[in-house]
């Protein structure tokens, strides 16, 4: 390895390795090492190619961000903030001095046509949330939509996400999930929803507020079922911490304890399956095989069983072959 790339990956090391729990890190080491150390080890070009930046930033810990992210925004035109005066933070902890404009709920329909002519007219943009991934929980999906129809090259910069910080940590099954966002704040349509999300073969993934957290644990409790959940609190912060349990036993918990400090996200198990014998499936498969075709007979078979498609498909060509 040349010389120079070992002492840029030292720095990098060195700035992630001040970093806390609190979000300190070396904003010399870490922003200097970000400028010839990224990619596949070719200098990456100062001036970023006109479109728009989908940046994602730390959820806590300032350590978490992304070389390439530290570029992006550091040679951006100007980067499109929530809070201009949050990510003003992010950008003085890595000594970069950009351009910032507000890009929020409140402001989205009224500034997105001049962010559009800036984009078509050839200018580099970075889109960032306050924290984590943009578009999970901000209006940014209409501007790339937008963007997308304009013909504007549009290119996400990977990094920290609440949502997967917490699926990998609840110690639930992370190879299926559904992320479902906030659910409403009422009762009624709270149960609603999660009324349409129980038959949902997945790992579920919410945000919630701490108001809200005890009476929302105890209606998916209600809903969905005895499952096993996890609340995860503070991702990547001092104070990180990931309660696992029943979903009544964890309603129970911040019901006597009170709403918890700090942003949060709960984590829900799939629903348990009933065991369905091949002989089961296979006497459903004989009588919906005589009337329908083989992938409507498989989807209404794993439908009424809770077999997988794949199994039922897989017993479905079998019957078919010995026929």
């Amino acid at each position: 390895m040349p010389r120079s790339k070992r002492a840029a990956g030292a720095a990098v090391r060195r700035g992630a390795e001040r970093g806390t729990k609190s979000g300190t890190a070396s904003a010399f080491s870490l922003g200097n090492a970000a400028r010839g150390a990224e990619g596949n080890g070719e200098a990456e070009p100062s001036k970023l190619a006109p479109g728009l930046y989908l940046v994602a930033t730390p959820i806590g810990n300032l350590a978490d961000v992304t070389l390439r992210a530290l570029r992006v925004l550091r040679s951006a035109d100007a980067v499109l903030c929530e809070d201009t005066r949050v990510t003003a933070k992010l950008l003085a902890r890595y000594g970069i001095a950009a351009a910032t404009q507000p890009y929020h709920d409140h402001n989205a329909e009224r500034v997105r046509p001049g962010i559009l002519a800036r984009l078509k007219a050839g200018a580099a943009l970075a889109l960032v949330s306050d924290a984590g991934t943009p578009l999970v929980s901000d209006p940014g999906f209409k501007l790339v939509r937008a963007a997308l129809a304009d013909g504007i090259a549009v290119t996400a910069v990977p990094g920290p996400s609440a949502a997967l910080a917490a699926l990998l940590a609840s110690g639930l099954p992370p190879d299926r999930f559904l992320f479902a966002g906030f659910l409403p704040p009422k009762e009624a349509a709270r149960r609603r929803s999660l009324d349409e999300l129980k038959d949902v073969d997945a790992t579920l993934v919410f945000f919630e507020s701490a108001p809200r957290l005890a009476a929302s644990l105890a209606d998916m409790a209600a809903i969905l079922g005895p499952r096993p959940a996890a609340v995860a609190r503070e991702l990547t912060k001092l104070h990180e911490e990931v309660r696992r349990g029943s979903l009544a036993e964890l309603a129970a918990q911040y019901r006597a304890s009170g709403p918890p400090k700090g942003e949060l996200v709960v984590v829900v198990g799939p629903p348990e399956r009933t065991a369905t014998s091949d002989a089961e499936i296979d006497r459903a498969l004989g009588v919906t095989l005589a009337h329908k075709s083989l992938r409507e007979a498989v989807e209404d078979v794993a439908s009424a069983t809770g077999a997988r498609r794949r199994h039922v498909y897989a017993r479905a060509l079998a019957l078919k072959g010995g026929r």
